[in-house]
C-alpha cells in the first residue's frame, strides 16, 4: 500500500530502499523537460545534491519565471490545494516546501508504476 513520505529526506531514503532512486531521477528529468525547464540531473547524483538542485531550480523559477513555475506544477500535477496552503513570505522556505511537493508527486508516479 502506498504510504506517502512525510519529508523530502524520508522520500529519498524510501526511493533508495525500494531501488527506485534512479527511476525518480528519470521522472524528474522527464517532467522538467516536458515543462521546457531542463534540470539534467545525472543518475550518479547524490541524494543531498539531488534535493538541492531541485530546490534551487524551483527557487529560480519562482523568482524569475513565475509562469513557467506554474506550468511545471501543472505538468507534474502537484496538488493546487497543497501549494495554496504554503506560506510564501520566505522564498527559500517556500522553494523547499514546493520541492517536497514536486518530489512527492514524482515519487508517487514512480511507485505506482512499479507496483500497479
Amino acid at each position: 500500500m502506498y504510504n506517502p513520505p512525510q519529508n523530502i529526506d524520508l522520500l529519498i531514503t524510501q526511493a533508495e530502499e525500494e531501488n527506485l532512486y534512479f527511476k525518480l531521477i528519470e521522472q524528474v528529468n522527464k517532467d522538467f523537460s516536458l515543462a521546457n525547464e531542463n534540470i539534467e540531473l545525472p543518475s550518479s547524483i547524490l541524494p543531498f545534491e539531488f534535493k538541492n538542485r531541485v530546490q534551487d531550480k524551483i527557487l529560480h523559477l519562482i523568482q524569475h519565471k513565475f509562469g513557467e513555475y506554474l506550468n511545471l506544477l501543472y505538468i507534474i500535477d502537484v496538488s493546487e490545494a497543497e501549494v495554496k496552503k504554503l506560506d510564501g513570505s520566505d522564498l527559500i522556505k517556500l522553494s523547499e516546501q514546493v520541492a517536497f511537493l514536486v518530489l512527492k508527486r514524482e515519487w508517487q508516479k514512480v511507485w505506482f508504476r512499479k507496483y500497479y
